[in-house]
Parts: C-alpha cells; structure tokens; sequence
C-alpha cells in the first residue's frame, strides 16, 4: 500500500461507495481491513515502548492546518496513518510499559469493538440506542452490586426503574468524580421554602438562603486533580477543594480531617463533601473509608469514594478487604478502562441511593423527556458511545474469577518487585505497595546510610542531588523507548518532608514478568553509571563522604 499519493474524485457516487459496506471479501476495503489488523497485531506484539523520535520531527508530519480540497483513497490514509501514526505511537500493551495505569487489553476488545463502531449508538436516548439502554442498566447493577451487594431482589426492582439510576456511565473518572460531586451538591441545598434549589437559583442565593459563607469538599493531599475541577466548574472555588495531611503511609489522617472539619463548621462553610481514596494515583494507598464514612455522617457531608483505580480490588477475596467500608459511601467512581480492561473512554459512578439522580435529572421535549428510560436525563455528557457493551464483555467473558486472578497477580508482582528493589544496592523503596502501585528512586546503600545521620542541611544537599540523578535516568530511559517508568515528586516524612523525585511504577499488565522487571531496574543502574551523570554522582559523593567522615571522627 505504498507509493505516491493519489486523489480521488469527489461526487455523489464516491460519497455514496464510502458509506455502503463492502459486500464481497476481496474489496478494496475488505483488504485495508485485513492489512490493518496485521499491522496492528505487529505492533501490538512488540515489545519496544517508543521509537526514539523527536516532537518537534512528528510535529512536522501534522503541520498543515488547511482541509485537503481533494479526497484521497482509503489506502493512501491508512498508509499515512500506520506510518506516521501508529509507528510513532506508544506500546502501551507491551510488558515493559509500567510507569501509568494504561495497560494492555484483552485482545477480545479488538473485534467486538467493532460492533459498537458499526452500530454507532448514542446513549443520550433509547430512539437511538434501543438493547444498549438496558444493557448499559444491567453493566451499572453489576458494579453497584460489586460495590454495595445489595440483595438481587433489589436490583430487580429498582435497575430498570425509569425513574432511579443507581449510577450514570461517563468518560472516565474525571467526570465521575464531577457528577457525584454535582450530586452532592445538588442534594446539600435543596429546594426548600421560597428557595427553588441550587439548581435553579444558583449558588451565592443557595449559601445566602441556608446562612453560610461557602461550601467545601476534603480529600486527602493525595486527592486527583479532577477533584480541584469539580471544585471550579461546581462554582465553590478550587480554594475551597481543601487537602488533609496524610500520614507516613499516604493515607489521609482522620484527626486531621475531623478538626479541619470543626474549623470550617465554625467559619459557617459548608462541608460539601468528603472523599475517600481507594488507589491513590501516585502511590496507590487507601484511604481509612469506615473511618471516613463516620466523620461524613458527623458532619452531614456526602461520603465520595474515588475508586477510579483500586475498585476492581473488590474482585479478590485475598484483597478486598484493603476497601473496608466503601459500601458506606454514597458515591463510587470507578474507571473501567483501568483495571476492568476495557478501552479508553469508560468510567462511572455509582450510587448508593438510586433515587438522589433526580437532583441533578434534566428533561427537554425532543429529547430525554420525562419518566422515560433516556440515560441522557441524568448524565453530564449528552451524546455518548455505548462502551457500556464492551464492559459488560469484559464482565462475562473474564468473569469473576478471571479478574480475581488478574487482581491478585497484580498486587503480588508488585510485593515481588519491592522486594527486589529493597535488595538492590543502588535503590530505595519509598512507598510500599498496598495494592499494585509502588515508587522508589536512585539512593545506593552508602547515600541512605549518609542520610541516616546527616544534618536536615546535609540531607537536603545529597536529596537535591539524587533528584537530579533519578529525573536523569528515568528521562534517558524514556527516551531510549526500551521500557517506561514514570516519575513524581513525594514529601517522605523520613526526610523531613523534603520534595523528592521518585520513580512510580503501576503493575497492571499481566504479560509483565519478573524478568522485565530484573531488566528494567538492570537499565536504570546502567544509565545511572554513566559518563554524561558522571558529574552529578562526583558531587553526591562528595556531600555524603563529609557526612560519614565527620561521623567517624
């Protein structure tokens, strides 16, 4: 399929041929369908993270802003786009890509992905989407029931009930963790008297109404930065998204949340909400929820779990336990296309109560009217594709115990990495994992025994210089495009809370072996060897050789 590019002939009949299936095997389009699916499985097998290429080199392959006047062929794009496209991509399947939550997916989710796009279903409305309103109904029963375990009776009753939701499908947690937010909102200054709701009339009249002087939501400082979104677009003000000290293992500190809590009480704010954690983004720890599910009901606040991660915990016995409470909670975000392996773009969340949806419901005449079975009623978003059918595959197809197996692979490959890291002479584990996410950085043996004894000075001189040598290695290894790990920045309370740069790893994929893993700590001890760092390792060494001299002395 190379060659020069070639123009076609832009009328009816040719616009017409583009929407008509190909009837026989051998057609045009029959062939770049099979060529396609070659090239994809190739790519898909490799085991490369990235090929090293510059931005600014890809920018050029995209840098033409006018609309083509003439169309091409179908043959001369897919060209284009598997060569300046997809060999340009990232091998997020490959086993050695563990530094972010995107993983590889079942290789089931390839055709059956083509059953959404064929159809084209939009979810705002049962008119076009019929079989996948109810399908998408029976995908949220099943994680509310994950989540809640309510008896099935339950479920019979209200799943398909028009005028309940026991949760809303979204593009992911973001606007998840917003929706439930919104709802939280909503419920807190209801209509009430003369006041017709915060949903009418706004929130400066909802606070001037019920007396306060703002509305506030809690999360630990290891929330998302979603959360600070949905503090702006719900119009409290990202001031007003509040974080909690966390403790030595990144959960948030209960007494912490309970007095911070007092004082905004005292400053007539409104506490909103508060949200637990299941699968912090950064070190993937889990917030006390059954403690937290308490302080909420104390201070009449919404109860937000963000799951968006750790939720599919729920599926092991060994490890579900870790979320402990979250069937306390009146909301739960979940991400599918994280941990349930499904393709990007497919989160939710869920609610305890089926019936609070109505506080945020929305009708119109031509479209989601009322006591219809229109999803589009209570969702943020309007048109919307129906990933819900490709949830519900995973769902059947791996089942229960196939995610168990999946979950706890996971969460054991990490303990299995850990301890190689604890073992390795130039790295230091800095979070443990509590589920499949841990962090480490560049901190040979002589550095952490230095930095046992030096001053709060000294430590910050070698800490600064380890940051610089840990940002190298994990920037060089990037680019190298062999493996990925990625990078963040955590206040260790062993170090006096001094900003380090580590090392963040997310093992989800279960190609991942302990192989890979022996490799990809080997690269990083490699590059940190290296002559181009060599400078920064001679400084290092020399702040930690004055620290063990003078404490030889």
């Amino acid at each position: 399929m190379g060659g020069h590019s070639k123009t076609a002939k832009a009328n009816l009949d040719a616009m017409y041929r583009i929407f008509t299936v190909p009837e026989a095997p051998d057609s045009t389009l029959s062939q770049v369908d099979q060529y396609i699916s070659g090239n994809l499985t190739g790519f898909l097998q490799d085991h490369i993270v990235a090929l090293e290429r510059e931005m600014g080199e890809m920018e050029k392959d995209f840098s033409n802003p006018q609309v083509p006047e003439k169309p091409i062929f179908v043959s001369e794009q897919v060209q284009f786009l598997l060569d300046k496209l997809v060999a340009q991509s990232v091998h997020t399947a490959s086993p050695s890509f563990i530094g972010h939550m995107t993983s590889a997916l079942p290789y089931f989710m390839l055709p059956l992905s083509k059953i959404m796009i064929a159809l084209n279903q939009n979810l705002v409305k049962t008119e076009t989407s019929k079989a996948f309103t109810p399908l998408e109904r029976q995908v949220l029963g099943m994680l509310h029931h994950l989540i809640y375990r309510f008896e099935d009776a339950w479920y019979r009753q209200w799943m398909h009930d028009p005028h309940q939701a026991l949760g809303t499908m979204c593009s992911g947690g973001t606007v998840a963790n917003l929706t439930a937010l919104w709802v939280a909102r909503n419920q807190a200054f209801p209509a009430e008297g003369g006041f017709r709701g915060v949903h009418q009339e706004g929130l400066f009249r909802a606070l001037r109404f019920y007396g306060y002087e703002g509305a506030a939501i809690l999360v630990s400082e290891r929330g998302h930065y979603s959360l600070r979104k949905a503090a702006d677009i719900l119009g409290l003000g990202r001031d007003f998204l509040i974080p909690v000290a966390t403790d030595a293992d990144n959960r948030i500190d209960p007494d912490a949340l309970r007095d911070r809590c007092l004082e905004l009480q005292q400053q007539k704010i409104r506490v909103l909400s508060i949200v637990g954690i299941a699968g912090t983004t950064e070190t993937g720890h889990v917030d006390p929820l059954e403690t937290l599910a308490d302080i909420a009901r104390e201070f009449g606040a919404h109860f937000h779990v963000d799951a968006a991660w750790g939720g599919p915990t729920l599926f092991s016995r060994t490890h579900q336990h870790r979320l402990k409470g979250i069937d306390q909670a009146d909301s739960v975000t979940i991400d599918a296309h994280k941990q349930l392996y499904t393709p990007q773009g497919a989160g939710m969340v869920l609610f305890r109560n089926p019936s609070v949806v109505s506080s945020i419901e929305l009708h119109a005449q031509y479209v989601i009217r009322k006591g219809s079975k229109d999803l589009g009623s209570t969702t943020l978003e309007g048109s919307r594709p129906g990933m819900a059918m490709l949830i519900h595959s995973g769902l059947r197809i791996i089942g229960r115990e196939g995610y168990e197996i999946l979950i706890d692979q996971g969460i054991e490959k990490a303990e299995t990495f850990a301890e190689m890291i604890r073992r390795h002479a130039d790295f230091e584990l800095i979070t443990a994992p509590e589920l499949n996410i841990l962090t480490y950085r560049y901190c040979p043996a002589r550095v952490r025994e230095a930095l046992t004894h030096a001053s709060v000075e000294d430590a910050e001189r070698i800490n600064a210089s380890l940051n610089r040598i840990t940002r190298f290695i994990q920037k060089t290894q990037r680019e190298r495009g062999k493996s990925f790990v990625s990078r963040t920045q955590l206040e260790p309370a062993h170090y006096n809370h001094y900003p380090c740069v580590v090392f963040r790893v997310v093992l989800a994929n279960p190609l991942t072996t302990r192989e890979i893993l022996s490799d990809i700590l080997a690269e990083q001890a490699a590059i940190g060897s290296e002559d181009s760092i060599a400078g920064e390792k001679r400084a290092l060494e020399a702040s930690v050789a004055g620290v063990l001299e003078t404490l030889s002395a």
